[in-house]
């Protein structure tokens, strides 16, 4: 009979499902942008889908990413509860800010989605296309003042990369880079700049909203939903999307990574996750394990190359 009620206790023990995670994310930026949203949506969907039980987002910004992921490496090695979103804005950052500590410092595990760039001005601004800001840009570059995301990240490779397509030197380019995205559409929505750029997803609804117009986008082929064509096709050679991905720290047991990257896996394929992908206008990007770190390396190196070329680093 003890041994029945022994056997008994061990099965019911055996029955009993593991603990859910409860995970802090680290957004490396203010409040609104695209990494905090990033961060938000990964909270909200892990807990609607039971995946974790709490998440916390925590914001620290400053210097394209690096501050906060220099934070996340001194304090969150060994941490399975700790993660933190970035992208390729900080593949940039870290280059252009001689970042004393890099992606090599965490364990990168997935890629999650991708965003093309959008140019914006506010709809009462007297540039009606893009093909105007481009002959000002022409005429005096240092007159049009952009209004984007941290030094070196993909807001500013990509009015870099728009400069030299239209045969203007890239290091003569007004950019003024913003810790966080709303403070960035605040500048644009005050007439503090000449125009903005960032993810179109940042943009999209004071777009929708009537507040922004839409110039360009760095898309490949049109965008459905945008009125907007893409820069190929006013004869600016620039495609460029912007992605993101999520890192867990360094110093992690080898079954611990491997519970993160499940949990990643079953929130990226969950029915929540593509619904908040279609309805912020997010590509499904989601790559991971091995693959991703190649292509992770991949970009470091492409990166470093363009970034080079428009004078952003020596």
């Amino acid at each position: 009979m003890k041994h029945a009620i022994l056997a008994g206790l061990f099965t019911a023990a055996l029955a009993v499902p593991a603990l859910a995670t409860d995970y802090t994310i680290l957004a490396p930026a203010a409040p609104g942008g695209g990494w905090d949203q990033t961060a938000r949506t990964m909270q909200e969907v892990l807990q609607a889908e039971g995946i974790s039980d709490s998440v916390q987002v925590q914001n620290v910004p400053g210097a394209g990413g690096t501050v906060g992921l220099a934070q996340f490496a001194s304090s969150a090695t060994g941490k399975a509860d700790q993660l933190i979103v970035g992208g390729y804005v900080m593949v940039g950052a870290i280059l252009t800010n001689a970042s004393p500590v890099s992606l090599a410092d965490v364990t990168p595990i997935a890629r999650l989605t991708g965003e093309y760039e959008a140019i914006v001005v506010p709809t009462a601004s007297e540039i009606q296309d893009i093909n105007q800001l481009v002959e000002m840009l022409k005429a005096d570059p240092g007159s049009v003042s952009w209004a984007g995301g941290s030094a070196g990240g993909a807001d500013h490779i990509a009015v870099g990369l728009l400069a030299n397509a239209a045969d203007v030197d890239p290091t003569a380019i007004n950019y003024i880079a913003y810790s966080g995205g709303g403070e960035a559409l605040a500048a644009i929505l005050g007439n503090q700049v000449t125009a903005g750029i960032s993810s179109l997803g940042e943009f999209k609804p004071q777009a929708d909203a009537g507040t922004l117009r839409i110039l360009a986008v760095t898309s490949e082929e049109r965008i459905e939903g945008v009125d907007a064509p893409t820069l190929t096709e006013v004869g600016l050679d620039v495609v460029l999307q912007n992605w993101r991905m999520v890192a867990a720290p360094a110093g992690l047991s080898p079954e611990d990574e491997a519970a993160i990257a499940a949990d990643i896996e079953t929130m990226a394929k969950s029915t929540a996750w593509q619904e908040a992908l279609a309805t912020k206008g997010w590509a499904d990007t989601y790559l991971a394990g091995d693959a991703f770190r190649a292509q992770l390396e991949e970009e470091t190196a492409t990166t470093a190359a363009v970034l080079k070329d428009i004078g952003l680093v020596e």
